[in-house]
């Protein structure tokens, strides 16, 4: 149980592109300076190898479009297999923690997916909570997300499950992908509070990420207190990642990881392939594994300006405030938060960047007094190029009450037989995860 197990997957095989950002290389330059460096000898550090997911670990999150074997490539089983094999060693007392360095990544992939959005297709993270829920009877989970792009699939997956705290700190989505994670993003009204999304200003630097750390993200997990922590590591917040605009380095994400001590981490974004990822991959295995991780500095370092400006201090600390207040208010009741029609409804568009998709979607969430209560979830998405796709999704939660689980196999027939009168949809989906069970009948 002293051991960090390691699982690396480099998806040689997959990339959007030859020049995209996440392509193969991200991980080949950290596999060369774990080699270099010997980090596989170190006795506290032992190297597992990846296997592919069942189609029932997606089935048990997703609703994919028009079906799993659509959406994935044997490089996304890997990759979130990858999650779920550490899951196993965790669970089974062969490692203390785990760092899953895959890609593809994850946490962009909603619980409906009609193609890539943020380079993914698949939630890793997601997969990962719901398998070992489903196995290990494990319940209370939560997923600290320190990519600098909100990890807004994740947030949409367990926005109404108040037994997954999540909670996403981010570059603010005024000035980057994907626009979203705001304050008031705080959770459905089953599962209030159970989302805590932390918009940071541009030009954080460690002090300003630890800090975060030490006065949101530590207090609210020693309110929840969870039985398992999952970090989705993305390491983008480095200060040469092109594609975002902050100033951490790599001590700073591992000395983060050494306080959080995530008993899971699995790789995020993070596209700085030569200048970051090495070292900061490195160091947080260093950190995870109780070695010193000091010595891992940044041929860069010497030469950037990673002074953090007043004004960023100054928007860090009124975050603070608003959620150390926030954190100590009592919690609304459930019912009162649901209203008099005791229906939740949003409605929502979702572009899907990579594959050029605008979703349109509507979910329902119904109260229930003794459980997370009915899911259900219509969406369309009229592609450019080729046939879109309508589907319906039903999702009995993993502790449903019987009435619950009842009336949606009643809505379920009924929905069967509406749609071969009217032919409204394409693709129907029931998901019974406290059964285990994972339906769909296509038009």
């Amino acid at each position: 149980m002293n051991k960090t197990g390691l699982i690396f997957f480099p998806a040689f095989d997959w990339a959007i592109s030859p020049t995209h950002p996440e392509r193969e290389e991200r991980l080949l330059y950290t596999r060369d300076q774990i080699f270099e460096e010997g980090i596989l000898d170190n006795p506290r550090i032992t190297e597992y190898k990846p296997r592919l997911a069942d189609l029932e670990d997606i089935e048990r999150v997703h609703f994919c479009v028009p079906d799993v074997v659509s959406q994935t490539t044997n490089a996304h089983l890997i990759s979130v297999g990858s999650a779920l094999k550490l899951g196993d060693a965790l669970k089974n007392g062969e490692i203390k923690n785990g760092f899953a360095m895959v890609r593809p990544p994850g946490h962009h992939a909603m619980r409906v997916v009609h193609g890539n959005r943020g380079f993914c297709n698949i939630n890793n993270e997601a997969i990962l909570v719901e398998y070992l829920r489903s196995k290990y009877g494990i319940r209370r989970i939560a997923i600290v997300d320190t990519d600098v792009h909100h990890g807004d699939g994740t947030q949409d997956i367990f926005y109404h499950d108040p037994d997954i705290l999540f909670i996403s700190m981010h570059q603010d989505g005024r000035t980057i992908f994907p626009g979203t994670g705001f304050v008031d993003e705080a959770g459905g009204p089953g599962a209030y509070l159970k989302t805590i999304n932390i918009p940071l200003p541009t030009g954080m630097t460690d002090d300003g990420f630890l800090k975060v750390w030490r006065e949101i993200i530590k207090p609210a997990l020693d309110i929840f207190q969870p039985e398992l922590i999952i970090n989705s590591a993305g390491q983008d917040n480095h200060f040469t990642d092109p594609l975002a605009n902050m100033k951490v380095t790599a001590n700073g994400y591992a000395k983060l990881t050494e306080e959080l001590k995530p008993d899971l981490a699995v790789l995020e974004g993070g596209y700085a392939v030569e200048t970051a990822l090495p070292y900061v991959n490195l160091a947080i295995l260093l950190a995870l594994a109780g070695e010193d991780y000091s010595c891992v500095i940044e041929p860069q370092r010497h030469k950037a300006d990673l002074r953090q400006a007043r004004d960023v201090s100054l928007t860090i600390d009124k975050l603070i405030a608003y959620w150390q207040d926030r954190l100590n208010q009592a919690t609304p009741d459930k019912e009162s938060l649901f209203g008099k029609d005791r229906r939740y409804k949003r409605q929502r568009s979702i572009f899907y960047d990579t594959d050029h998709i605008l979703e349109k979607q509507l979910e329902t969430v119904e109260y229930c007094p003794d459980c997370l209560g009915l899911y259900q979830v219509s969406s369309s998405a009229p592609r450019e190029l080729g046939k879109g796709y309508s589907i319906r999704g039903i999702s009995i939660p993993l502790y449903a009450c019987n009435s619950c689980q009842e009336r949606a196999y009643e809505y379920w027939e009924r929905i069967k037989v509406n749609n071969i009168r009217k032919v409204e949809y394409d693709v129907l989906y029931l998901q019974d995860k406290k059964n285990n069970r994972y339906l769909k009948e296509s038009r």
